[in-house]
């Protein structure tokens, strides 16, 4: 029985993985607490629901277009919010109660539209994969192996191209990066719509399994940045190991007590590494001037 936990813990490890990679894209390379990743994800969720359910589109190129709403509705958050804020040179704390506030509207606009009841994908039964005593779903099935896939894809992608190496260069420093004469502006557009890419990745496989309310979205948040901080701030691929033990120890929770408890173990480890390791498991600590 616990091995079926432990392997619902993975798979649910590798969905906060990719949420923590879409935040922390955002955040590494330009300090915003992107709170507006939260609407993203339920407007993921609602394009996914309008174009399989509403419009009737095979599963896989509604998906698609969900995705790349997402991207260009996360580009424009910066284009039309983050970045005047930063040529007014607005204070980090103000680009994120201006974030919150991006998150505020859209989810009430998704509400307005859609209303507030629960509403699923695929409300047929789905087949189901034995392991010997492991049982996998088929939702189960393509959260596993899409998400792995596109979680290496981008590690190998951040490790062996310039843009992976531009990435981790304003990561490390963006103004310096900026002062030695390399805008970070081309760079900025393609942190977004990765970011958008994976927020939209996570949601559109979570919400083919389990449906999809308006207020979802700020439970998923708060695991993504949970997930950050574990693995480590400053980094991308520490997010996959984040996420990977907050989805195994949530799992383990639920098998010991109950579901309940969830979200209580998620908010113990963010105190315990706040006060204990705020760097993160393999992170490194934010410089200061």
């Amino acid at each position: 029985m616990i091995l079926q936990f432990l392997l619902n813990g993975c798979i649910t490890g590798i969905l906060y993985s990719l949420l923590a990679i879409g935040f922390a894209l955002v955040y590494n390379t330009t300090r915003i607490f992107h709170i507006a990743a939260a609407a993203l994800y339920v407007i993921a969720a609602y394009a996914f629901y309008f174009f399989a359910v509403e419009v009737e589109l095979p599963i896989l190129l509604a998906a698609t277009l969900a995705m790349l709403v997402t991207m260009m509705i996360s580009l424009l958050t910066d284009l039309l919010i983050y970045t005047p804020l930063k040529r007014r040179k607005a204070s980090l704390n103000v680009t994120m109660i201006a974030s919150i506030g991006v998150m505020t509207v859209l989810i009430n606009l998704i509400a307005m539209f859609f209303g507030n009841e629960t509403k699923v994908i695929d409300n047929t039964i789905q087949p189901t994969f034995s392991l010997g005593e492991l049982i996998l779903t088929t939702p189960q099935m393509y959260q596993a192996i899409i998400g792995s896939v596109t979680i290496i894809a981008f590690l190998l992608y951040l490790g062996t191209s310039h843009y992976g190496l531009q990435l981790r260069a304003i990561s490390s420093d963006e103004e310096l990066y900026e002062t030695l004469g390399y805008g970070s502006g081309k760079t900025r557009v393609g942190v977004f719509l990765l970011s958008g890419l994976f927020i939209a990745a996570a949601s559109c496989l979570t919400v083919y399994d389990v449906g999809l309310d308006p207020h979802m979205g700020m439970n998923v948040l708060i695991n993504a940045m949970v997930a950050m901080i574990i693995g480590g701030i400053g980094r991308f691929g520490t997010c996959v190991m984040g996420g990977m033990i907050l989805g195994i120890l949530q799992s383990l929770v639920v098998y010991q007590y109950a579901s309940n408890w969830q979200n209580a173990i998620t908010f113990l480890i963010l105190l315990g590494f706040l006060f204990l390791r705020p760097q993160g498991i393999a992170g490194y600590k934010q410089r200061t001037v």
